[in-house]
C-alpha cells in the first residue's frame, strides 16, 4: 500500500458499515479519503476518530446526496480544486428496499436504480476523466457489490434489489473492457460480499426489526472489516495484477 500514501480516493456511503470500515483502513494506510454520505455527522465523528489513533492519512467529510447528480458533480469539483482529483474511486454506496416485482412501488424501484447503478455510474465516469485529465494511469475504482449481484434468492422483497446488483456486475466487466480500449493501466474490480454484519438488514426490515436481529444472529456473519480488508488486498495487488471480482460468504452461508 506504500504507493498509495498521500493519494486522494473516494469512498460513498462511508458514514456506516462497510463505507465507514473502508474509510477508516484507507486512513489508517495513510490516504486522503473524502469519505461522501448524506450525513455527515457520522463521518466527522469517524475523522476524529482517525485523529486520536494517530493514522498518518486524512478523512474528509462531504456531505453529498447520491440520488441527484449535480451534488455528485459539484463533489468532484470540488475534490479538484481542493484536492487536484481522485485516484481511487470506491463506490460503496447502496440500498435496498423491500418492493416485489409484482407489488413494489416504482419510486422504491427507481431509488434503487438511482444510487445502487445510476450514482456508481456518474461516480465511476467523473473519477475516471479526473484520473485522464492528470494522466494518472494507475488509478482504481473499485465496486462494492453483493452476491445478490451473481445469483437469484428465492426472496420476494429483493428481487429488485438482486436486478440492480446484476447491472454493477455487468458494468464493472463493461468498465474493464473500455479500460483496455483506451489503452490505459487503470484497473476495475468488484467485491461481492454475502450476509455482513451491518445495518443493512435493518434498513430492508425496517418494519420487522426482530427479523434483521434474527438473521444476523442465524450464522457468523461477515464484518465491515473483512470487506475493508479485502479493498486493500486488491489495492496492493502488484500493477499487472488485475482482480476482476471476489466473491466473499461467511462459510456458514449456504446460497
Amino acid at each position: 500500500m506504500d504507493r498509495w500514501k498521500g493519494r486522494v480516493a473516494l469512498v460513498t456511503g462511508a458514514s456506516v458499515g462497510i463505507g465507514a470500515a473502508i474509510a477508516k483502513s484507507l486512513v489508517q494506510h495513510g490516504m486522503k479519503v473524502v469519505g461522501c454520505a448524506r450525513n455527515v455527522e457520522q463521518i466527522e465523528k469517524l475523522a476524529a476518530e482517525c485523529v486520536r489513533s494517530g493514522f498518518s492519512g486524512t478523512l474528509i467529510p462531504y456531505k453529498c446526496d447520491l440520488s441527484v447528480e449535480d451534488d455528485m458533480l459539484s463533489m468532484f469539483s470540488w475534490i479538484k480544486v481542493q484536492h487536484q482529483g481522485v485516484d481511487v474511486c470506491i463506490n460503496n454506496a447502496g440500498l435496498a428496499l423491500p418492493e416485489p416485482l409484482l407489488s413494489g412501488k416504482t419510486s422504491g424501484w427507481r431509488t434503487m436504480m438511482d444510487v445502487n447503478v445510476i450514482a456508481l455510474s456518474v461516480c465511476t465516469r467523473e473519477a475516471y476523466q479526473s484520473m485522464k485529465e492528470r494522466n494518472i494511469d494507475d488509478g482504481h475504482i473499485i465496486n462494492i457489490n453483493s452476491m445478490s449481484g451473481h445469483r437469484v434468492v428465492n426472496n420476494a422483497d429483493i428481487h429488485f434489489y438482486t436486478a440492480s446488483k446484476y447491472a454493477v456486475t455487468a458494468l464493472t466487466e463493461g468498465l474493464r473492457q473500455e479500460l483496455r480500449e483506451a489503452k490505459t493501466h487503470i484497473r476495475a474490480t468488484c467485491i461481492s460480499p454475502g450476509l455482513v454484519e451491518t445495518e443493512f438488514a435493518y434498513r430492508l426490515l425496517s418494519k420487522n426489526q426482530e427479523k434483521a436481529a434474527a438473521t444476523y444472529k442465524s450464522i457468523k456473519c461477515l464484518q465491515a472489516a473483512d470487506i475493508a480488508n479485502a479493498v486493500v488486498y486488491v489495492l496492493s495487488a502488484p500493477p499487472h495484477v488485475q482482480i476482476g471480482d471476489i466473491q466473499m460468504r461467511p462459510v456458514e452461508q449456504l446460497t
